[in-house]
């Protein structure tokens, strides 16, 4: 039994989601968006529940939002067959735009290329707490499967009505409603004849299994994926509007600086340069953004400065958290751990830690800001547009209504983009200057204000008898979260505890939040136990495992990697399990050690995933295969150095980033599971290539690392 939480399916509790972000809250007014709609068909749907999202907030609070009633996604069947998709969530690079079109084309059995996502705009999407926690596939295109569901039969209805046919002689197919006995058709937009109708969708519509899929399940290309490889995609920082302006803003020297005077005539004197003072707020707007950026250079500042710790000081720092933080912890308990290490004839005790990182996105942080008769516009790249919308209304006390946010595909996110923070900034320059304005956060400021991935110190004890069977296990991750924290081996004996800390730097969501740090800790520990009764390790982990999907990708890992066989000399291999999000992985590595050196290089990398029923294989294995390449660089070289409130390493050059020559052969296993719903796959593939490092490097030299990253300087130090 567990007190006070439950870990099991990885939920990070609220409060430690995101140190200094602005509060947030959830509300769809009740806007008029049939006006935008125009003639068709529009399908509404009423969801039995309200599915809570993540983004480090616990289910248990949904509740507590000022959520809508009519909650779900929008469809609409213009006069020429088109159909526009309306979903809050937005698309940061992991091609849900793709998979969500899919699902509605199966179901409403339309082409692909009909069919258009309208995502991320508060205007014109319903209510859509965030992209995130890898709920998209589970939860939206389990909505968007049940709007097309009932959005089909109401066409059959519509088609049976114009034939005064029996609605059983009729089935849809391509865009079109057939009469199998006298072959007439009647193409959607034909049949809706510009009808405004509505539609309450039950809440378990019958829908397609996937063993019968014929569109969702398969390898659909990318869609608009010839203007990504052209160039010809538009992202936030190429939006351009007329006599739009470019704003900078002044950063302090160092966290926890507080402004104390400024000099603002040199920024002022500039020709067509405009300075905003707002309180602590400074900043500048210029025609140009190379303009922009001298302003804001030339503006003197006197800044109180306060003692910050640094990276040497950090994991002392967690374990040792003060005032009420310390009261706070969550636990899961089974058994009595004293007992179990009684009863075990082998006991181990070790420590093991990770890193800050950041999320080093593709396109940094950027928003277009537009005022016009009191009320705003702003185009920016978030996770969560909704919750942005409200950080605008709060930021400039107006309603809601008065404020759109809409998402541009963004290039990528991992968890880092939730906030608004440009989206802000970009809104309080505009409104001075009275134009647009574009903000676009430089690297540095990127890599420095934005919140990092975070930090964390986890102990684990344990015990075991020689024959290799687990009888103890207790778990202490302190301040980097609760994430994938129970392990699923069989352990009569446990005990596991999440303790919060006081985070130096500023922290939140990062791609599966705590469950890297979480894996990394229990299956290098898991390793080091197998090591400690001779026993191999995938041997060891079956012996101590029901879980039958966690059984299932260990096997097929092992077995595509061929484990088993000796590598050559230099070289070792290692494995690792993990589960999140209801999906599984497995992954098995082979590293090589240079031993005049001690240059490390991962030379293969095998992975078997499994996450239910599949929606497209091929943008399944480019998940995959990105999240090991990530999981790479956290896994070897990449820290957040800092000292005294200043972050050392801001830019790419110092920030070691995975490049073409890091990367091994990677191999992709799938285990379509179609019996069972899909679940998330954007971010479990992460969290076994660590562990599966680490272990591999032991196996290859006989060193053990217990830190993230295992090779920060590039390479080790042998004996």
């Amino acid at each position: 039994m567990s007190e006070r939480h439950d870990f099991e399916g990885g939920w990070e509790p609220e409060r430690y989601e995101l140190q200094a972000a602005p509060a947030y809250r959830f509300h769809l007014g009740r806007r008029d968006v049939f006006k935008c709609l125009g003639a068709g068909i529009v399908v509404l749907v009423l969801p039995g529940r309200v599915f809570a999202q993540e983004s480090g907030r616990e289910r248990r609070h949904a509740g507590k939002r000022d959520v809508p009633e009519e909650l779900g996604a929008w469809l609409h069947i213009g006069e020429d067959g088109q159909i526009a998709v309306y979903t809050g969530k937005v698309e940061v690079g992991q091609n849900i735009r793709t998979s969500l079109t899919q699902v509605v084309a199966e179901e409403l059995c339309a082409p692909l290329g009909s069919i258009r996502l309208v995502m991320g705009d508060t205007q014109l999407t319903p209510f859509d707490a965030g992209t995130f926690g890898s709920r998209t596939t589970p939860d939206m295109a389990r909505q968007l499967q049940r709007v097309s569901a009932a959005a089909r039969e109401l066409l059959v209805d519509l088609a049976a009505e114009v034939w005064k046919a029996d609605r059983a002689s009729l089935t849809a197919a391509n865009g079109r409603i057939i009469h199998r006995q006298t072959k007439e058709e009647l193409d959607f937009g034909k049949l809706t004849k510009g009808q405004r109708l509505t539609l309450a969708v039950p809440d378990s519509p019958a829908t397609t299994p996937a063993q019968r899929w014929k569109i969702a399940g398969h390898s659909a290309a990318k869609v608009n994926g010839r203007t990504f490889v052209t160039g010809q995609h538009k992202y936030v920082s190429d939006i351009k509007l007329p006599g739009m302006l470019h704003g900078k803003v002044l950063r302090p020297p160092s966290f926890g600086a507080t402004l104390v005077s400024t000099n603002l005539k040199e920024a002022e004197a500039m020709p067509n340069v405009g300075v905003v003072r707002d309180g602590d707020f400074v900043g500048v707007v210029a025609p140009s953004e190379f303009l922009a950026s001298r302003a804001v250079k030339a503006i003197q500042a006197d800044w109180k400065l306060s003692p910050q710790i640094s990276s040497q000081e950090l994991f002392d720092s967690l374990k040792k958290p003060s005032g009420e933080v310390q009261d706070r912890g969550d636990a899961h308990r089974m058994g009595s751990v004293k007992e179990g290490l009684n009863a075990a004839e082998i006991r181990l005790q070790q420590t093991y830690s990770v890193a800050y990182i950041a999320h080093a996105p593709l396109e940094p942080r950027a928003a277009v800001a537009q005022w016009e008769n009191g009320k705003l516009t702003v185009w920016t790249g978030t996770q969560r547009p909704f919750g942005v919308q409200g950080e605008l209304a709060e930021a400039f006390r107006v309603s809601e209504d008065k404020v759109r946010v809409i998402v541009p595909d963004t290039g990528s996110a991992y968890g880092g983009k939730h906030t608004g923070e440009a989206a802000i900034e970009a809104a309080r320059l505009a409104r001075a200057a009275g134009k647009p304005v574009k903000l676009v956060w430089t690297r540095e400021e990127e890599f420095t204000w934005a919140y990092f991935r975070p930090a964390g110190l986890i102990e684990v004890s344990s015990g075991i008898r020689k024959d290799g069977t687990l009888t103890a296990w207790e778990f202490h991750n302190y301040n980097s979260g609760a994430s994938a924290i129970r392990t699923l081996y069989q352990v009569p004996n446990q005990e596991v505890w999440f303790h919060p800390g006081h985070s130096p730097l500023r922290q939140g969501s990062y791609r599966a939040l705590a469950a890297t740090a979480n894996h990394f800790a229990r299956e290098t520990h898991m390793d080091e136990l197998a090591h400690a009764v001779s026993m191999d390790p995938l041997e060891f982990r079956l012996k101590n495992l029901k879980d039958t999907r966690l059984r299932a990708v260990l096997e097929r890992a092992a077995k595509a990697f061929g484990w088993g066989t000796k590598p050559g000399s230099g070289r070792g291999c290692g494995l690792a399990g993990g589960f999140e999000k209801g999906s599984y992985i497995a992954t098995c590595a082979e590293v090589a050690v240079d031993r005049s050196s001690g240059r490390v290089k991962v030379v293969r990398a095998v992975s078997a995933f499994e996450c239910g029923a599949v929606v497209n294989p091929e943008h399944l294995k480019n998940q995959i295969e990105g999240a090991m390449v990530m999981g790479l660089g956290g896994a070897l070289f990449e820290a957040i150095e800092f000292e005294n409130g200043k972050v050392l390493n801001p830019r790419f050059s110092r920030y070691r980033v995975p490049r073409f020559s890091d990367i091994p052969e990677i191999e992709v296993v799938l285990i379509d599971r179609q019996d069972l719903p899909p679940a998330g796959a954007g971010e479990t593939p992460i969290v076994g290539i660590a562990p599966a490092i680490g272990n591999a490097l032991f196996a290859a030299t006989g060193v053990r690392l217990r830190s993230l990253p295992l090779v920060p300087h590039g390479s080790l130090k042998l004996p």
